[in-house]
């Protein structure tokens, strides 16, 4: 059966998370930038890049990039926006990556593209390898849910129609995860097969990333609610949890 991973990121996701789009990417980028404070021509990794949106931005903000992903698919469409080759994408599961120590100025890891496994040794292993190809002071990103905010707001069913097709989506909290459950149909005719696809993402608030941080060798400097500075971070009110850091000199 495998993992919920590495079946739900394929060509229906291309559909349920069509909205995120490159002018958004580009706005983000913009701010991300500003907080990272890198030079010119640093090397920075896109971690779990998916179909290579924000890569691409920071590409065209004068950044060396390496995008990873674990899907096939959505790295297919991210080599296929950049027809000149001019990032390197690499096919990778962000607990083990094949690159070398020390090699990137910062890291990047957007849109929730943590909490993914059962167990916390596992997230510890991703906060580890991010510390381990780091530069000393490197920088990072971690964009991800608020736990609170999500528990207290979830909206437990949706139904829309794209492309023909109906997207429905029910959510709800269990053992301390936000899980959902999609199922794709045709929305009119004659009534086709369901496609079915779970997430599941473990709930951590910001003190237990402090805590995995500091055990990973990894500092957090700051936290935002969005990608607006005129939006710090609140426990309560805030959508997301953008933690910004570097890896501890001594790490």
């Amino acid at each position: 059966m495998g993992e919920w991973y590495e079946h739900s990121f394929g060509e229906d996701y291309l559909l349920v998370y069509k909205h995120r789009d490159e002018q958004g990417a580009r706005q983000e980028v913009r701010q991300m930038i500003e907080w990272l404070k890198l030079e010119p021509g640093a090397k920075i990794l896109d971690l779990c890049c998916g179909t290579g949106r924000h890569s691409l931005a920071l590409q065209q903000s004068g950044y060396h990039m390496t995008g990873v992903d674990l899907s096939d698919v959505l790295l297919r469409e991210a080599i296929r926006k950049d027809p000149d080759g001019l990032i390197t994408w690499l096919k990778a599961d962000m607990r083990s990556l094949p690159l070398a120590d020390g090699q990137f100025d910062a890291v990047v890891d957007l849109f929730t593209s943590f909490g993914y496994f059962i167990h916390d040794s596992e997230h510890l292993k991703v906060l580890e390898e991010i510390r381990r190809v780091l530069k000393p002071g490197g920088r990072f990103v971690i964009d991800f849910l608020n736990a609170d905010y999500t528990v207290r707001n979830l909206v437990p069913q949706s139904e829309r129609v794209d492309d023909g097709q109906r997207i429905k989506e029910t959510r709800w909290i269990e053992e301390g995860f936000v899980k959902k459950k999609i199922e794709i149909t045709k929305a009119e005719g004659e009534p086709g097969e369901s496609r079915r696809y779970e997430e599941r993402i473990k709930l951590y608030s910001l003190d237990q990333f402090k805590q995995m941080f500091g055990q990973a060798g990894l500092q957090l400097d700051e936290v935002h609610g969005s990608y607006s500075d005129r939006d710090p971070y609140d426990e309560h009110n805030s959508k997301r949890m953008i933690m910004v850091g570097r890896r501890m000199q001594n790490a």
